[in-house]
């Protein structure tokens, strides 16, 4: 069975980490001056958080740092009994080896109901001597104010292009892959900075062929391309609404695509069209409208044939 290349290839030290040179350098402090309070790690998923974690208790702990760093996902046990009963026990324990304290990493902590992000309040004081906690979550809106003033924040962003471009051929040169010009700008589009997505995009796209281009890569993912996308608002915008049409029905039954992804990506075609500011945010403004009523379970060729129709009738003042 093929290595998952996520967990191939993540950074061992902190150094290893790409793209978040902010944050690295902060934590390299703390593990200067022997200490550590708890952190609180947020931003879009895959952009290095988990990574982070485990990069520092290396840092901290040495050979050690498993048997002083346990990891719990909240979005698997999002309940009080997580944090009263797994947490605590776990907490309560002293550490391994000479280290002073032991890190415990709460993942997508943002899932925790507010009863158990209350608990948890609780142990982070009670446990602070022999225990620090990392909490790692996409909103930190959605963690108390209590449990945040608790914790050094540290705000991850999405990764540059530049740093996402270096990753993939490091990983595509030790997996002997090759990569044709337009597959890493596809690789690169559908990534948006996800580090993660672009590495299963890749790992999907070279178990299809021999050579990764911008064919396999989006066949790999489900996902239009780019200039697909932007022939159809074209055609929409200049009134053929018939082609636009058509073309919807191209990306929702032979490409597969999501009602959801689909809005995505025309989203942000849009910006990319050059149309006059107030034409833009007229048409941004359905867009957003369309994709709520998604989420919240309409018809979605309706929905997106109604948001074709709207292109359409914006289009006649351009």
């Amino acid at each position: 069975m093929k290595e998952i290349w996520i967990e191939k290839y993540r950074p061992q030290m902190l150094g290893d980490i790409i793209g978040q040179e902010h944050v690295v350098d902060r934590l390299k402090a703390y593990v200067k001056s022997d200490n550590l309070p708890h952190l609180m790690f947020a931003g879009p998923a895959g952009t290095g958080k988990t990574s982070c974690a485990i990069a520092l208790a290396r840092e901290f702990f040495g050979e050690e740092w498993r048997g002083n760093f346990h990891e719990l996902n909240a979005s698997d046990e999002r309940g009080i009994k997580t944090v009263r009963v797994n947490i605590k026990e776990y907490a309560r324990t002293a550490a391994i080896g000479s280290n002073r304290f032991k890190i415990i990493f709460l993942d997508e902590a943002d899932s925790l109901t507010s009863e158990a992000q209350a608990a948890l309040r609780r142990m982070m004081e009670k446990y602070t001597v022999s225990t620090r906690f990392i909490l790692s979550c996409n909103y930190s809106s959605k963690i108390i104010e209590p449990i945040q003033s608790r914790c050094a924040v540290f705000r991850f962003r999405r990764l540059g292009e530049t740093d996402v471009e270096k990753y993939i051929t490091r990983v595509a040169e030790n997996e002997k892959i090759e990569i044709e010009e337009d597959g890493m700008k596809a690789l690169l589009y559908i990534s948006e900075g996800d580090l993660r997505k672009a590495t299963n995009a890749l790992q999907v796209a070279a178990s299809l062929g021999e050579a990764v281009n911008a064919d396999l890569v989006h066949t790999g993912t489900a996902t239009a391309r780019p200039e697909e996308i932007k022939e159809m608002l074209k055609a929409a915008l200049g009134g053929d609404f018939k082609t636009a049409r058509e073309d919807l029905d191209h990306f929702l039954i032979d490409v597969g695509l999501s009602g959801e992804d689909l809005v995505r990506q025309i989203h942000r075609e849009i910006l990319r069209l050059g149309l006059r500011e107030r034409s833009m945010v007229a048409l941004l403004d359905k867009v957003g409208e369309t994709e709520f009523r998604l989420v919240e379970g309409s018809n979605q060729r309706i929905q997106l044939e109604s948001l074709l129709a709207h292109f359409t009738v914006i289009g006649g003042g351009d």
